[in-house]
């Protein structure tokens, strides 16, 4: 007859789950985030520890999956160390010309990935400046206007909070793979097929390729 689980035992594979997760590859982190956020307030305290301890680095996108799990949890002690360590997210949200994009990472943390596209675009255009605003559009010339901090910021939001799957420097990557051809790229990240823009689409269905912007 097997022996009924022990509070010993839930602490020891907890611990293991701990160590596995201090020192596993990122696959390996990323399954273990996602069996933690199953057990409870157990598993969630080890997620709570994880970020903690990781919070003087730059987040990667593990560490912006573990956020997203403690913040669609209804644990009150969740919830009271997001408020107190990352009360706006886990990017820090820089910008040189005073924008504010933590409406942006809202969306992002909540995986609303086409609301945040167009928030992104509205942030390029106050970067832009006012004609770029008022037409709600860009040119190419635009890019000129941008500084590097805002764009660092932007990239790091899509890239932690879609698991490194989207993100300005995941598309210049796929871009330059392509020899810099722009219908192929738009084809290659599902932005277009034939004549029919189907980025929004892609975007709704939640169809991740295997990497995008």
């Amino acid at each position: 007859m097997t022996e009924p689980t022990t509070a010993l035992d839930k602490k020891n594979d907890l611990s293991a789950l701990r160590l596995q997760l201090t020192t596993g590859s990122e696959k390996v982190q990323s399954q273990l985030l996602q069996q933690l956020a199953t057990l409870g307030e157990a598993g969630e305290y080890v997620l709570r520890e994880f970020l903690l301890q990781r919070r003087s680095n730059p987040p990667s996108w593990v560490d912006g999956k573990a956020y997203q799990l403690l913040y669609s949890s209804d644990s009150p002690s969740s919830k009271e160390f997001l408020k107190s360590y990352f009360p706006t997210g886990i990017v820090s949200l820089r910008s040189e010309r005073g924008i504010d994009y933590t409406s942006l990472q809202q969306l992002l943390t909540a995986q609303d990935f086409q609301s945040a596209d167009r928030v992104t675009l509205q942030k390029l255009c106050e970067l832009a400046g006012p004609s770029a605003v008022q037409r709600k559009w860009l040119y190419f010339t635009d890019v000129e206007n941008f500084t590097i901090t805002d764009l660092h910021t932007i990239n790091s939001l899509w890239l932690v909070y879609s698991e490194g799957r989207f993100g300005f420097s995941i598309q210049q990557e796929i871009w330059l793979s392509l020899g810099k051809n722009w219908e192929k790229l738009w084809t290659k990240i599902g932005w277009k097929t034939g004549n029919d823009w189907t980025r929004y689409k892609r975007l709704k269905n939640m169809v991740l390729p295997l990497k995008g912007p």
